[in-house]
């Protein structure tokens, strides 16, 4: 038995959509009471940490609805159904910002709300990136606009909360730690 283990007894599917699936779980817990568990299931994503030849990080800014706000974000992305996380980054990046590469090194995976979503995040980085002769066509419903910012105008954008978000956050955290 895992530590702390919840069984579940029963499911209920809530909603089924193009990006999440909501389901509640009847769960009984580990001292037998019963609970309830709202969970968002999700396919998985990726994130990218791009550099370019001057040292700067290319982000993109985009509308987020939950937040009623635009935020200033690492280029990121769904995974898609049977899709490798390497090649879903690659062609977020492209998609994104219009930039490719072929030097991706994977740094880590975490999920992004473990008390109520399944998703897991994998984080590349490159700092080989080219732009690409052709850009790609982003996902009809996806309006971003490019970015390329030093390290010190990003933690600006911390402190002013543009960048908001777990995932670009840490790509900050993780080149202040590298000294870069």
């Amino acid at each position: 038995m895992k530590k702390f283990e919840e069984k579940t007894i029963g499911t209920e599917q809530i909603f089924n959509g193009r990006v999440v699936n909501l389901q509640v779980d009847d769960v009984t817990l580990p001292n037998g009471k019963t609970s309830k568990r709202e969970i968002i299931k999700h396919p998985g994503a990726v994130a990218v940490i791009a550099i370019t030849k001057e040292n700067k990080i290319v982000m993109v800014e985009q509308y987020r609805k939950p937040l009623e706000k635009s935020i200033i974000e690492i280029p990121a992305g769904k995974l898609e159904k049977g899709e490798d996380p390497k090649s879903s980054a690659i062609r977020e990046l492209e998609e994104e910002t219009g930039y490719t590469t072929t030097n991706m090194t994977y740094l880590t995976s975490f999920y992004t709300s473990p008390g109520f979503a399944d998703e897991l995040l994998h984080v590349y980085i490159t700092k080989e990136v080219k732009p690409l002769e052709e850009k790609k066509a982003m996902d009809e419903d996806e309006f971003v606009e490019l970015m390329e910012v030093s390290l010190e105008e990003a933690e600006q954008l911390i402190r002013e909360e543009r960048i908001h978000d777990v995932k670009t956050a840490y790509a900050i955290l993780y080149l202040q730690a590298k000294g870069w």
